[in-house]
């Protein structure tokens, strides 16, 4: 009779020290997350993944009390696909209860001026929307409608902007959001004012992207396209370093003499004309200058070293400005 008397009350004792243990990481222990986290619950994820990647994160040190609770509560299947917020020191109680009350359904994602579609498809991977490599062959090889004329390649067509994309959302989908933005920017009768400056749509859009590579300022904007026209109508290899950068498997911040020789339908110091395509998304003041270039009779020009550039209609009024700035 004591032996049951002191086993019942080892028994109460194990069972009092585990509630008081699961009380404790339920209610009071807020050791976890040590700082606002964020979480990106994908479509389809069940709960045990969204447990674990809790757990991976440092958002909770309980993943058994976590799920317990959350069967005992009806919860398990109620979590819904979104990006949710954790404010430091959240008990488990208050992780679920976050969990519970959902996510934003969309992520916002903003994509500079300039950017590659290769850099874009990173940007939206690095925000958990998808793999880069998808994003990026969705990019190279889809096709689009811009002010009836086909392109086949999104390169130069992908508005840089702040977007809320939804989460989930497919390649296309994404695409779609970015081109809308495009055809808004684009100028009224874009086709018609390209083919007066003797390019085509895609063209125009070409010289868009390497006036945005090239330029720092606005007001050298429509310089620059002056240069880039002027040499066109002159049958004069444009000699734009952004189309060379382009050409090359990895980003250099300074070319090389070797550089300039790689062989690449990009490289406009090999090549005359335009490119096949553009080198990157321009943002709204490029493709102004693109449409709408100054009128001059500039054919060069050299970077100040101040983000700005200095022009000339000469050679030699060129070789004056680099031994000038590029000293």
């Amino acid at each position: 009779m004591r032996f049951r008397t002191v086993l019942f009350t080892l028994v109460a004792i194990a069972l009092s020290c585990i509630v008081a243990d699961a009380a404790y990481g339920l209610f009071w222990d807020r050791a976890l997350p040590t700082h606002t986290s964020e979480l990106l619950v994908a479509p389809g994820s069940n709960f045990d993944r969204i447990v674990a990647s809790l757990e991976s994160e440092r958002i909770t040190r309980h993943p058994w009390l976590l799920r317990l609770l959350a069967r005992l509560r009806g919860a398990s299947a109620k979590i819904e696909a979104g990006r949710y917020r954790f404010r430091a020191h959240a008990s488990t109680v208050d992780v679920l209860d976050r969990l519970l009350a959902g996510g934003r359904n969309s992520i916002r994602v903003t994509i500079p001026e300039g950017f590659t579609d290769r850099q874009i498809a990173r940007r939206l991977a690095s925000e958990g929307l998808g793999d880069a490599r998808v994003f990026e062959s969705a990019f190279k090889h889809d096709s689009a409608n811009v002010d009836g004329a086909r392109v086949v390649g999104l390169e130069g067509f992908l508005f840089p902007d702040t977007y809320f994309v939804p989460i989930g959302a497919t390649p296309a989908q994404i695409e779609a959001q970015m081109l809308a933005r495009f055809r808004q920017e684009l100028p009224a009768h874009a086709r018609r004012l390209a083919r007066a400056l003797h390019v085509s749509l895609v063209g125009a859009i070409t010289i868009a992207s390497m006036i945005e590579r090239e330029a720092k300022i606005d007001r050298d904007r429509p310089l620059i396209a002056s240069v880039i026209y002027n040499r066109l109508r002159l049958g004069m290899p444009l000699q734009i370093d952004a189309t060379v950068e382009y050409a090359l498997p990895h980003h250099r911040s300074t070319l090389t003499f070797a550089d300039l020789r790689v062989k690449s339908p990009y490289n406009t110091y090999l090549h005359a004309g335009l490119p096949p395509g553009p080198i990157a998304n321009p943002g709204r003041a490029s493709i102004e200058a693109a449409f709408h270039p100054a009128k001059t009779d500039f054919l060069y020009y050299v970077a100040k070293g101040d983000g700005s550039h200095v022009f000339a209609a000469t050679l030699a009024e060129q070789t004056a400005n680099i031994a000038r700035y590029e000293r």
